[in-house]
């Protein structure tokens, strides 16, 4: 029976999504370390009682996957926050397809679930530079606790969240109900795309199965299994996963 009480989810007033990768129990009974590293939503919009909330988790870095201009347009709202940002950019591509297709009236269900499909696709492709500087970073134990992070803490910061929990050990039916957890937790999405029938519209916000699964089959087809995508891709050799399952792990 999965844990209904996982994940640990921080209630923010200025965002959301924001929850603790710690609490789950892997394949061989040990359980993903609390309170060392966390997904969220954007932090652009954080009250004084959220970095209150931040500053009492004791976070010190925040790894930020979003685009150049993403980060630009909304930047993190940290004052008073001893912690670093760290840039592990992954620019979204599909956001231009999605306004393209909405602008000229082609937005269909099956339509977005392409672009999300493919997109997904493109993350163990094409965006394992960003993927590698998280991974690099979470991996020193001295810039945990570590919070990381993309616009809806949904798609980036779903599959790097996947990833980790999967070299951790965690069994993938848990790692996917983590995934599908952003569409409990993730408000973001509220207003946008009013234009859409509803149909079209959760194709875009929602996190979905076959999107993530469509990732990791690149990840096997290309590469042979998660730990050798790491290892190839990230630079994480079975040494560092070592490490990090040491670092991260309980029990």
């Amino acid at each position: 029976m999965p844990d209904t009480s996982l994940p640990f989810v921080l209630t923010l007033q200025g965002g959301s999504n924001f929850r603790d990768l710690g609490g789950y129990t892997t394949e061989d009974g040990r359980t993903v370390r609390r309170n060392a590293v966390f997904r969220s939503a954007h932090l652009g919009g954080l009250t004084d009682e959220d970095r209150g909330a931040l500053g009492r988790l004791g976070v010190r870095t925040i790894v930020d996957l979003r685009g150049v201009s993403e980060a630009a347009e909304t930047p993190h709202l940290i004052d008073g926050l001893a912690c670093r940002i760290v840039g592990a950019h992954i620019e979204p591509g599909v956001g231009d397809k999605i306004r393209g297709a909405v602008a000229d009236g082609t937005a269909n269900p099956h339509i977005m679930m392409g672009f999300l499909t493919d997109h997904y696709r493109d993350y163990p492709r094409r965006c394992a530079p960003g993927f590698r500087t998280l991974f690099s970073t979470l991996s020193d134990g001295e810039h945990r606790p570590l919070v990381f992070h993309c616009t809806a803490g949904k798609d980036r910061t779903g599959f790097a969240s996947a990833l980790l929990l999967t070299l951790l050990g965690v069994p993938w039916e848990t790692v996917l109900e983590d995934y599908l957890r952003t569409n409990e937790l993730w408000t973001g999405h509220i207003g946008r795309y009013p234009e859409l029938d509803i149909d079209t519209r959760a194709a875009i916000i929602e996190a979905r199965t076959p999107y993530l699964e469509a990732a990791f089959d690149v990840v096997r087809g290309d590469f042979g299994s998660p730990e050798d995508f790491a290892e190839k891709a990230l630079g994480i050799d079975a040494a560092a996963r070592e490490r990090l399952k040491a670092d991260l792990l309980e029990g």
